[in-house]
């Protein structure tokens, strides 16, 4: 018997996988808390680009742990398959912060983006679906432990998640967007620290209570301990006919609901792998009727991880633009706001394990189903109370902190009720042989979720939006023009129904030797004045502090200026100084629509989410009874 079995004590190998997934993590979210504030501030994406391309990432990573869990399952073993991982994304990650460095030249900038996010998207898929199996391997059979360990584990992801924002925002959400790139530095030390720790430690703890190497062989050279565990044979006809399916259906998102790939790739796939599993002819009735139950669930996950991965995007643009974020003198990094539902985890997590134990001494436990409904019903009461406080508020008008950590706190009390039981679920009623596919649906509809939630973000509603910046100008004339046309900070604060006339001015530019274009002269017809909205002024001044001075170029485009403060070393001492920035703003953009709704305003984006996540929760809560009976005794 192993020390840490006759003390009680966890192995040692717990804590080195708990180190290495919480570097993992760490990396993970710094980048994710960073992405579309870089995409938005920095390369000057508009919101909608910004958020499909989130979504694209999102649903991918959760896509291609079936390729990392196959390929370890057959050929590599789990500790070959994490390494790989690791090192594929911390290249995905340096390649961030080279896309970071050369932000100016978004024509570089963008392909080495890309390229960081495809590192980082088959990365995660070889490091994500291996790491967390070795847990179970460090204990023996029916050691009681196990449960406590997962938690441990579990705790190892919420620390990193919760760092991450933290210090990659520091660091890189300091409102210069040459910064960003030292957030994308951090997450890479951060994935490199997870590596060094693995390679380093695992052959001394990474160990079964025997002494045998955990990992180190494929898993599909372990021990087969039952007929159960042989694995299902392959329909050839089956898959041909699915194969199939999911072209029509690829074509059909393509041409008619005009995806885009990776989107039509996702939802194929989402449909046309249940259906080649559950048409499988050797699955009983009461295996089938259980399989059912999985796939009715992971639809109605689908929509609460597609409303609560706004975090990622829609929700960080309104904790950049729409929220009060000054605490105690200081500015609160956007960032920041993304480790509250970590923080929410680690305090809350205990007391709801308490209350299901509660509960189910007493015979009060709700099956899982209801659960679920559950889940949904407090994701929909986030998205309603951050609803109401934004309610008939002007858009430039900064509301309180306040209502985002509402959101987030009953989101998390959301995401305890659903998410553990959610893969507890699968175990239970997934068929032995069928066990590893179904898990992989269930990641599939996560994937299909973080899709749709790209799509539905790029729903927010903006008023204006920065369509161009271009570098300082060169040419003190054309400065001069904008000089002698300096507003009055009064315009803004006025009433926003009100109007300013500006004066007309066309623009020339020329492109410098390093590709970046250059305003080199303004001219103003002073004949020619046209109104503008006090109200674009203001949301412009909300989010752009030293913005003075407006001149239009049509009825639709405004030219700015104003500049932003840069920190830079002289003689190892730190140096301030202002650079001027000149940009175009569009002030006609369409008001996007779904399902034949207008979005108009942020107060409709929210209840979108409410309507969704609600009617979702009082359907599943419906069916839940239904659903119990066909779980055949299991809860």
């Amino acid at each position: 018997m192993s020390e840490a079995t006759s003390n009680g004590k966890h192995p040692s190998g717990l804590y080195v996988l708990f180190f290495t997934e919480m570097w993992e993590r760490f990396s993970y979210y710094g980048m994710r808390a960073l992405f579309v504030l870089f995409m938005t501030k920095a390369l000057l994406f508009d919101k909608a680009l910004g958020s499909q391309i989130y979504g694209s990432y999102t649903g991918l990573v959760y896509l291609t742990p079936l390729l990392g869990g196959y390929m370890a399952d057959r050929y590599w073993g789990n500790r070959k398959s994490i390494i790989i991982g690791g090192i594929l994304m911390a290249i995905g990650q340096l390649f961030m912060f080279f896309a970071g460095t050369f932000y100016q030249e978004v024509n570089v900038a963008t392909p080495l983006m890309f390229t960081g996010l495809g590192f980082l998207i088959f990365g995660n898929g070889f490091f994500k679906p291996n790491i967390s199996t070795m847990v179970g391997q460090l204990y023996p059979a029916g050691d009681k432990r196990v449960d406590s360990a997962f938690t441990i584990f579990y705790m190892g992801i919420n620390l990193g998640a919760f760092i991450a924002p933290l210090l990659c925002g520091y660091l890189g959400d300091t409102g210069k967007p040459a910064d960003f790139r030292w957030g994308f530095l951090v997450a890479c030390i951060g994935m490199c620290l997870s590596l060094i720790l693995f390679i380093s430690l695992k052959n001394k703890y990474i160990v079964t209570p025997e002494g045998e190497q955990i990992g180190e062989k494929p898993n599909s050279a372990r021990e087969v301990k039952s007929a159960d565990e042989v694995k299902a044979p392959i329909n050839t006809k089956s898959i041909f006919i699915w194969t199939a399916v999911f072209a029509c259906l690829w074509l059909l998102f393509f041409k008619y609901f005009e995806m885009d790939i990776v989107g039509c790739f996702i939802f194929s796939l989402t449909i046309a792998a249940p259906g080649y599993i559950i048409t499988d002819p050797s699955l009983s009735k009461v295996e089938r009727e259980r399989i059912w139950v999985i796939y009715i669930a992971a639809f109605f996950v689908i929509f609460f991880w597609a409303a609560f991965e706004q975090a990622g995007a829609s929700l960080t643009y309104f904790a950049e633009e729409q929220t009060d974020r000054h605490l105690f003198g200081t500015v609160i990094p956007t960032s920041y706001f993304q480790s509250i539902n970590a923080v929410a985890i680690v305090i809350f997590a205990p007391l709801f394990v308490w209350l299901w134990g509660w509960l189910g001494k007493r015979n009060m436990e709700p099956a899982s189903p209801f659960k679920q409904a559950i889940g949904l019903f407090l994701l929909a009461m986030g998205y309603l109370v951050i609803a109401f406080g934004v309610k008939g508020l002007d858009p430039s008008t900064k509301v309180s902190m306040v209502w985002l950590v509402s959101l987030y706190t009953i989101h998390t009390y959301g995401e305890l009720c659903l998410s553990p039981i959610g893969l507890s679920m699968v175990n239970k009623l997934a068929p032995v042989k069928l066990a590893s596919l179904l898990m992989g649906v269930w990641f599939l509809s996560t994937a299909a979720a973080n899709k749709f939630a790209g799509t539905l973000s790029a729903l927010y509603p903006e008023e204006i939006r920065a369509e161009k910046l271009y570098a300082p100008t060169a040419d003190a004339a054309a400065m001069a023009v904008l000089n002698v046309n300096m507003l009055d900070n009064s315009v803004w604060s006025a009433n926003p129904k009100g109007t300013t006339n500006l004066k007309m001015a066309s623009v020339s530019t020329t492109k410098s030797s390093d590709g970046t274009e250059v305003v080199n002269n303004i001219v103003v017809d002073s004949t020619k004045t046209a109104p503008v909205s006090n109200y674009y002024l203001k949301v412009i001044k909300s989010n752009n502090g030293n913005f003075d001075r407006a001149l239009l170029l049509n009825e639709n485009l405004l030219i700015t200026h104003d500049s932003v403060d840069v920190v830079t070393m002289v003689n190892d001492k730190k140096v301030s100084r202002k650079e001027e920035r000149i940009q175009t703003w569009n002030l006609k953009l369409e008001r996007p629509s779904f399902m034949g709704v207008k979005i108009n305003d942020l107060y409709d984006f929210f209840m979108l989410f409410v309507f969704m996540a609600g009617a979702a929760s009082v359907i599943l809560f419906l069916l839940s009874s239904k659903l119990l009976k066909m779980m055949n005794g299991v809860r």
